[in-house]
């Protein structure tokens, strides 16, 4: 019951204020701008495969729209404005002062950390549901494939998960709402990019292991089709780990009151 009178009142929060508004309108301008270019360079590409039956083979709409729209764009645009949405979780009540009589409340530290957590995830979730309107406008055209497409979003909700986690503990360690976006921006994008990147330069065996920490390199299975459960794992330990840190952070100021 706590937990949910919190999740409400961050939710609430999160419309009276203009964060949720624009995290929405770039989302779905981004999102929309590039499934527009995808389906259009489809569409030129089926004509010319209409006029040359060799090109016709490798015509896939799934593969030729939904999947780079998954996987090079909306994960692509997660990384900036998740951010957006954990940085004043906790940063802004330590900034006003609240924190601290937030913590007095007759509520557990890990009711405040949930209803909160849960509230950012929420509205990511409504995020995605925006873009349920690109399959079934692909899907009212031509013959969708639908197990990569569940398993990209499965992908996405996971991963999505794990960047909101990460936001909510840099939020607990700071005051400053911008430098708790930038930071879980750096940390993401070097989560992101940075393993693989490195991962050129060393020897094969480590080269295995950073590969295994890029969320770049786990995403990569669900766009394809391909749910394997070291990924799943992978993104839960992620989201667990960074929660159980923010709660050790929430206790750690308890402590010192």
């Amino acid at each position: 019951m706590r937990v949910w009178s919190i999740f409400k009142k961050e939710v609430r929060l999160y419309f009276v204020s203009p964060i949720a508004y624009v995290v929405f309108a770039i989302f779905a301008l981004v999102s929309g701008a590039f499934f527009y270019g995808y389906l259009i360079d489809y569409a030129f590409y089926s004509m010319r495969a209409a006029m040359s039956p060799m090109l016709a083979g490798d015509l896939n709409i799934t593969e030729g729209v939904m999947r780079p729209l998954l996987q090079h764009v909306i994960a692509v645009i997660m990384l900036f404005v998740l951010p957006l949405l954990t940085m004043r979780l906790f940063a802004e009540e330590k900034k006003v002062g609240t924190i601290e009589l937030l913590l007095t409340y007759p509520v557990r530290d890990g009711e405040v950390l949930l209803g909160k957590y849960l509230a950012a995830l929420a509205l990511f979730l409504g995020m995605l549901v925006l873009t349920l309107c690109y399959p079934i406008l692909v899907g009212s055209m031509a013959r969708l494939e639908w197990g990569p497409l569940l398993s990209g979003y499965l992908g996405l909700v996971l991963q999505g998960a794990a960047f909101l986690a990460a936001g909510v503990l840099i939020s607990s360690l700071t005051e400053n709402q911008v430098v708790a976006a930038v930071a879980t921006f750096g940390i993401l994008l070097l989560l992101w990019v940075a393993p693989s990147l490195v991962a050129n330069f060393v020897g094969s065996e480590l080269a295995r292991i950073l590969a295994h920490l890029s969320m770049l390199e786990q995403f990569e299975g669900f766009a394809k089709g391909v749910i394997d459960t070291k990924a799943v794992v992978y993104y839960l330990n992620f989201t667990l780990l960074c929660l159980f840190l923010t709660l050790r952070s929430l206790e750690s100021k308890r402590w010192r009151g």
